[in-house]
Order: C-alpha cells, then sequence, then structure tokens
C-alpha cells in the first residue's frame, strides 16, 4: 500500500483545524512570567513571551482586545493569559490570542532585580556624586562585549565613522547565560588596567533573561569600581538594567554608546578651522589697536619733546611780543591822539595866542596882573603887554561896566 505524502503547508492546516477544534484549547487560562515585552507597536498589537521555568509560548492580543489588559504589562511581572490557542500556519507555529491579560503579581526574576537594585541604592552605587566624566576628546575607546557579534562590529563602524584615528580594545567577554556575569566583570577589570580613556559595557539587545548578566552583582560592583569612565550599552530601549545606573553614563544601544564616546574628527577640524580664525581676527585687531597707540604715544612723545616744547615756548614768545608790540602801538597812538587833544586845548588858552588876538596884558607898576579897575587909580603907570612887545602907560581916567 502507498503511503501518503503531504504539504507542508496541509500539514499545518491539519494541525490548525486540530487546535481550534479543541474545547479546552479554544477558551484557556495560562499563567506565567513577561518576557521580551517591547509595548505596543505603531499596529497597537501586543506581543511578548509567556515563561515558566521549563518552558515559553508566543502570546499576542489584537488591538480590538486592549480592553482585556488589566494593569501595567511588563517585563518580569507575574500574568494570567486568557485566550485561546492558534496555530501560525506561515511558520508552523502556535501562539495564544489573549482576550485577557491579568496580574499575578511580580515574577521571579523581576523580584531579584528590585532587592538587588534598592540594596545598591542604599549603598550609593546610582548616587551622581560618584559618576565620573565622559572626556569630550578621547584617543583610546575601550569595549567589554562579545568578541563576535553586531554589537562590536557596530562600535567599530561608528567610532571610524566618526574618527578614524581613535584606537579601540576589545576586552572579550562572555554576555549571556551561565557565568556571563563573572566573565564580563572580569572583562571589566582587564580593560580598566589599560586605562583607555573611555569604556564601554554592553551587548545588542536580547530578553530579559538574555540581559539578566548585566542585572548581577558583580557587573555592578566591577563598574562601579572602574577608574575608567563606563557607558553602560545594553541593546534596549525600554528597560533600565542595573548596569545603567552604575554606569556613569547609559546609552540605548552600543551604536548609541559609541557615537557618545567619540568625537567627531571632522568637526573637530572643523572647530579648530573656526577657532584659529577667530585667533587671527583677534590677533589682527590688537596689532591695529596697538599700532594706533604705539602712534599716538609717538605723537604724545613727539609733543612733550624737549625740542618740541622749546618750539612752542618760543612760538609763545613770539605771539607774546606781537601782542606787546601791537598793544604799546595802539596805547601811543591812543597818547598822541590824547596829547593832541590837550595841545590843542593848551593852544587855546595860551596868553601868547590871545595877544595874538588882540588882546593885552595889564599890569601895574609892580608887575601885578590887573584885573579890575579898582586895582588902580588915576596916575598909575600900567604895563601892557601886546603880542609883539611891552606899552608904558598912565591912567588918566577908569570907569567900571555897569
Amino acid at each position: 500500500m502507498e503511503k501518503s505524502v503531504y504539504s507542508v503547508s496541509q500539514l499545518n492546516n491539519y494541525i490548525k483545524n486540530m487546535v481550534t477544534s479543541d474545547f479546552l484549547l479554544s477558551h484557556i487560562s495560562v499563567r506565567g512570567e513577561v518576557s521580551n515585552f517591547k509595548g505596543a507597536g505603531s499596529s497597537g498589537h501586543i506581543y511578548f513571551t509567556l515563561k515558566d521555568k521549563g518552558a515559553e509560548v508566543s502570546v499576542a492580543m489584537w488591538k480590538s482586545r486592549r480592553s482585556g489588559l488589566k494593569g501595567e504589562l511588563k517585563n518580569g511581572a507575574s500574568v494570567t493569559v486568557t485566550g485561546s490557542v492558534d496555530v501560525y500556519t506561515v511558520r508552523g507555529t502556535y501562539q495564544i490570542i489573549a482576550d485577557r491579560i491579568e496580574p499575578e503579581g511580580l515574577g521571579e526574576l523581576f523580584i531579584k532585580y528590585e532587592e538587588l537594585k534598592k540594596e545598591l541604592s542604599e549603598r550609593g552605587m546610582f548616587d551622581e556624586m560618584y559618576k565620573k566624566p565622559i572626556p569630550e576628546h578621547i584617543t583610546t575607546l575601550g569595549v567589554v562585549t562579545a568578541e563576535t557579534g553586531a554589537a562590536i562590529r557596530d562600535v567599530i563602524q561608528i567610532a571610524h565613522r566618526r574618527n578614524p584615528y581613535v584606537r579601540i580594545i576589545l576586552s572579550p567577554a562572555q554576555v549571556q547565560g551561565e557565568r556571563a556575569a563573572e566573565s564580563i566583570a572580569a572583562a571589566i577589570e582587564r580593560l580598566d588596567a589599560l586605562e583607555p580613556d573611555v569604556m564601554i559595557v554592553g551587548r545588542g539587545g536580547g530578553s530579559i533573561e538574555d540581559l539578566w548578566a548585566f542585572n548581577e552583582e558583580p557587573v555592578a560592583y566591577a563598574i562601579f569600581n572602574a577608574r575608567t569612565p563606563v557607558i553602560s550599552a545594553v541593546g534596549h530601549e525600554t528597560d533600565t538594567t542595573i548596569a545603567d545606573y552604575v554606569a556613569d553614563r547609559r546609552a540605548p544601544t552600543p551604536s548609541a554608546a559609541a557615537e557618545l564616546a567619540v568625537f567627531s574628527y571632522d568637526d573637530f577640524v572643523a572647530e579648530i578651522d573656526r577657532l584659529s580664525d577667530r585667533l587671527s581676527d583677534r590677533m589682527e585687531r590688537i596689532i591695529g589697536y596697538s599700532r594706533m597707540r604705539l602712534l599716538a604715544d609717538s605723537e604724545a612723545l613727539k609733543k612733550h619733546s624737549p625740542q618740541n616744547q622749546l618750539l612752542s615756548i618760543k612760538k609763545e614768545l613770539s605771539n607774546v611780543r606781537l601782542r606787546l608790540d601791537t598793544a604799546m602801538d595802539n596805547r601811543l597812538a591812543s597818547d598822541r591822539r590824547r596829547l593832541s587833544v590837550l595841545a590843542e586845548r593848551i593852544d587855546g588858552r595860551s596868553p601868547a595866542k590871545k595877544l595874538a588876538g588882540g588882546y593885552a596884558y595889564a599890569r601895574d607898576a609892580s608887575g601885578k596882573r590887573l584885573v579890575s579897575v579898582d586895582q588902580v587909580a588915576g596916575g598909575d603907570e600900567l604895563r601892557l603887554n601886546v603880542s609883539d612887545g611891552e606899552i608904558l602907560s598912565r591912567v588918566e581916567k577908569k570907569w567900571k561896566q555897569p
């Protein structure tokens, strides 16, 4: 009898029909711990993994059923999912299509995370006073991550794109699985001894279990005790690990950490050119100002030199002499005019001039000037002075003006 051969699609469709027709699987409640939850995407649908110690199953809740989500959904939370089991025939996988998600409390890993976080916080390991500044211009970059994988490739690509001259030192570590925390802590200590300028500690994304080594105490203490500034770069954006709290800076991905740690060489050169231009402009202004000051001081020195001062004094003396000569000439001219006026006045009052005008000057015999008829008597001798001589006369008669 010939054996039947089925296609993959037929097999998956058959299993789907078996699952969807099962009464138990069409309405089932499953309890477990949330993992790989990244929040609702642009579609509004929710996807995560529900797990316990021995197994895990995928869960999806469509946007139309979001009213069935009770409370906040986060990694590490223990929940009860109620819904139906469905088969995704394209991949041959099954998942729970959730109608209702109810919180049951915190999962085991999340409880451990919160306890360690509280303990380290009380010890002050998250305090800002212990955060070391990230150098602005580094020459050596240290990286703690897996030797193979996307994280180190991304860091090298970004770092060399930003600055082709930066030196990168890899301290390889096991970043997930058993003893991963001890491996990471040892790699940090080895790298710290080489004294790079800054250190990136991290890995690419993964589930909360994959990232758990960065939530363990050995890694936290290795980061805290490192003398080198540490940037944590665990590849996730929605959750924060213990390493993120202890590190000096946090970056969401290794690529973002490389962008943060390594300065852009082109921008650096452009900034140096800009500062050089500013310095040149400032020096030119200073030199120009100094030249002007020097010229002004030189002129001031010339002005106050003995030779210039002597010339200035001579010029002032010449001006004083000119003003004095002018004043003397003006004074002499004024005195001449005044003397001329006085001379005219004196000349007008001159006896000789009056005598020349027909007047006579009378005196008695003793020479006393006569001004009144009462001074003489008949028979007295008189002396009359006229313009060209003297006349001796005798009084015959006198009379007084009425």
